[in-house]
């Protein structure tokens, strides 16, 4: 596949408060130097972007030092906290700004979808616009008759398609817009986080028609979003902004893993023994946690056949009538709950002291992904009492190798969804 998009060094400063120097003078002198191609004399080093600090520059580095490389038909997913740079770098990408260092070289040619009612014109009609959109991405008027039917349909506002667009919903702007930008056939399609404005239904189409878009078009889509179920199911690759630099870089299932668990990345073990703060209270801390395999071998990364144990070691300070829980909480690479552990009634153990809790995983259980695994220690007394909850404590990662037919558990072909994928009896006999 070849480079439709390289990007080198690119980097955007902009000054807070007043856009101009405070004097007339240095903004002549600034005109002047960009006249003969010159740096700004007035450009300062600025500070980095993190926005939860005021800081003491009135100048911020909105995105620095980013530099990648997209080929044809990739999808990628850029995530990144609000202020992180995203939409700083898609209006770059877009041309409707200009970097401050750097250089961007794109090939083909560029549709974006920014914001609500991007490139439409409000007092025209949704007819005017969509062959005032193709125009302006080079299209010629046969071509955007040939394709206007499929865009009023996918859109689903031929009511109101010859009514002006300044009268027009959000999320009816949005669904003409996205159906203009992926039908008039750009090279290379760029999406914000509007998809959200549309409804459930809408949502669904659009990342099916993205498919299409890459997989039987072969067209480039970058895609930001603040749903990572979305960037993981759309995307074949994922970079993460934070404060304006680039802080991952790879496939979209470990950037949305990295992102989920603050960049911490697998950890199998979380160890307060050594004299730390420990999470909990009066009642009970806890001093470890950790996951092996079943040899003892602490470790973070395991087979989809290969079973393994997580554990905890607790102290207790009060004996209270009822015992305490220890629970595990199972969590997937999106963030959403896959399943809570706790032992049964005739495993608990009263009394005070140190105590150390063990869950057993099976293999062929969970799934091939990112897990993080929270640790908890609940007690019934006066309702429910929590002592201690870590909901991020230790990282896994599931695997499987797809090629090897003594580590696959089983010969179907591809990637198999879902979050658990036990490997449960079966029975196929033929009946004639």
């Amino acid at each position: 596949m070849s480079i439709v998009i390289k990007v080198d060094n690119l980097s955007k400063q902009y000054r807070l408060g007043e856009v101009s120097t405070g004097a007339l003078a240095h903004d002549i002198n600034r005109a002047w130097y960009r006249i003969r191609g010159k740096e700004d004399p007035y450009l300062k080093v600025g500070e980095e972007n993190d926005r939860t600090f005021k800081g003491s520059s009135e100048y911020i580095w909105a995105i620095q030092n980013l530099s990648f490389e997209m080929k044809q038909g990739e999808v990628l997913g850029i995530i990144g906290r609000n202020g992180a740079g995203k939409s700083t770098l898609l209006k770059i990408l877009s041309r409707t700004t200009t970097p401050t260092f750097g250089e961007v070289r794109i090939k083909g040619r560029v549709a974006s979808l920014l914001e609500v009612g991007t490139g439409f014109h409000p007092e025209l009609s949704g007819k005017d616009n969509i062959f005032l959109n193709g125009a302006i991405l080079g299209m010629t008027r046969k071509e955007i008759k040939r394709k206007f039917d499929e865009i009023v349909d996918f859109a689903g506002v031929e009511r109101y398609i010859d009514t002006p667009v300044k009268r027009y919903s959000s999320g009816m702007h949005v669904r003409l817009a996205f159906a203009v930008a992926a039908y008039l056939e750009p090279e290379i399609l760029i999406i914000d986080e509007v998809l959200a404005v549309g409804d459930a239904e809408f949502q669904r189409k659009c990342l099916g028609k993205m498919k299409d878009v890459s997989d039987k078009e072969g067209r480039t889509v970058i895609f930001v979003s603040h749903s990572m179920p979305m960037i993981a199911s759309l995307c074949s690759r994922g970079i993460i902004l934070k404060n304006g630099l680039m802080a991952f870089d790879g496939a979209a299932g470990a950037a949305v893993h990295h992102y989920q668990n603050g960049g911490k990345g697998n950890s199998a073990l979380l160890d307060y023994s050594d004299g730390s703060k420990k999470p909990g209270d009066k009642m009970a801390t806890l001093q470890q946690t950790w996951v092996q395999d079943m040899d003892g071998n602490i470790k973070s990364e395991f087979n989809i056949g290969e079973p393994f144990r997580i554990s905890m070691r607790y102290e207790i300070f009060n004996n209270v009538p009822l015992p305490p829980f220890p629970n595990f909480h199972f969590f997937d690479q999106f963030g959403q709950y896959v399943f809570v552990s706790a032992p049964s009634n005739k495993n608990i153990t009263n009394g005070t002291g140190l105590f150390e809790a063990t869950c057993y995983i099976p293999g062929n259980f969970l799934n091939v992904g990112h897990f993080s695994l929270g640790v908890a220690l609940t007690f019934h007394h006066s309702g429910i009492h929590v002592s201690f909850y870590e909901p991020h404590a230790l990282n896994i990662t599931i695997t499987e190798d797809m090629g090897s037919s003594a580590t696959r558990s089983t010969n179907y072909a591809g990637e198999i969804p879902g979050v658990v994928r036990p490997l449960l009896d079966w029975n196929v006999k033929k009946t004639l």
